[in-house]
């Protein structure tokens, strides 16, 4: 969905985890339809890279690179901050940036998943706070959140990860009917498995989740920049994901935990890193 140019080139769109995967697909999108854009990661070479390489093909206004770990606790209220001190209003904020860990829950490392939940969960919660009130005293934005199709499930073996993203998609969806008639709409974006480099990171690279039918992020972020655009509260990529999505809805939770425990187990033989 195209949008107006030369009504975006006055506004802003904020997104985290924008260094790689879907959050530098959705800079690109955005940046494609004129809006001026703030990239928020830890890797500063990767931000300024994309960013200022987006500002010259698109002639935007204005990029702003913010250097960032949202895995830490209060970095997400001194991005508002320095947002602020800038003179930007954000007009979009993309919640993108998150992780996960692969393995037992018995096994893994706590001060990891506490990172986890702070990155997945806390921050989102923070920005949105922060935002969404300057949106409100405006009367019209938009935010994107990105959950996943295990926010629909149990996941074994990702249990803290798929925890912090049902999270995610209960907090869209109840803000979603809180924000109804305000001009400001919320969207959950639920991806599968998908061509990024959340598998390796996670410690998951031999599952066989990641040797799979994998989405590219780039249609994963069509699908949640169109679904924003329009408004829609919820929407999941993909046709297989689709499938899985309605098939949760039917299935008891011991058969679908079940089925997500046995594509988090390892695969036996060979595996493709490049997949990864």
């Amino acid at each position: 969905m195209r949008t107006n140019q030369a009504e975006n080139k006055q506004k802003t769109v904020l997104i985290t985890g924008a260094s790689n995967g879907f959050g530098m697909e959705f800079a690109k999108l955005f940046a494609r339809d004129g809006y001026n854009l703030v990239l928020v990661a830890r890797s500063t070479e990767r931000l300024r890279k994309l960013g200022y390489k987006l500002q010259d093909k698109h002639q935007l206004q204005h990029v702003c690179i913010i250097t960032a770990d949202l895995a830490q606790p209060g970095v997400a209220g001194e991005v508002y901050q320095q947002v602020k001190e800038s003179g930007i209003h954000v007009d979009i904020l993309v919640n993108n940036a998150g992780a996960g860990i692969h393995g037992f829950f018995y096994e893994t490392d706590l001060d990891r998943e506490l990172a986890i939940i702070q990155l997945n969960v806390n921050s989102p919660v923070e920005l949105t706070k922060h935002f969404l009130k300057d949106m409100k005293r405006k009367g019209e934005g938009k935010i994107l959140n990105v959950a996943s199709i295990v926010s629909l499930m149990p996941a074994p073996l990702m249990a803290i990860y798929g925890a912090t993203k049902a999270f995610i998609l209960s907090f869209s969806e109840a803000l979603t009917n809180e924000l109804k008639d305000t001009g400001i709409t919320v969207t959950a974006l639920c991806p599968g498995a998908s061509n990024t480099m959340f598998f390796r990171r996670a410690g998951a690279a031999h599952t066989r989740a990641a040797h799979g039918q994998l989405s590219e992020p780039a249609e994963v972020a069509l699908d949640g920049y169109n679904a924003l655009m329009n408004g829609e509260a919820k929407v999941v990529s993909g046709l297989m994901n689709k499938l899985q999505a309605t098939s949760s809805s039917i299935l008891p939770d011991k058969a679908l935990a079940a089925t997500m425990r046995y594509q988090m187990e390892e695969e036996e033989g060979e595996w493709k890193e490049s997949k990864l």
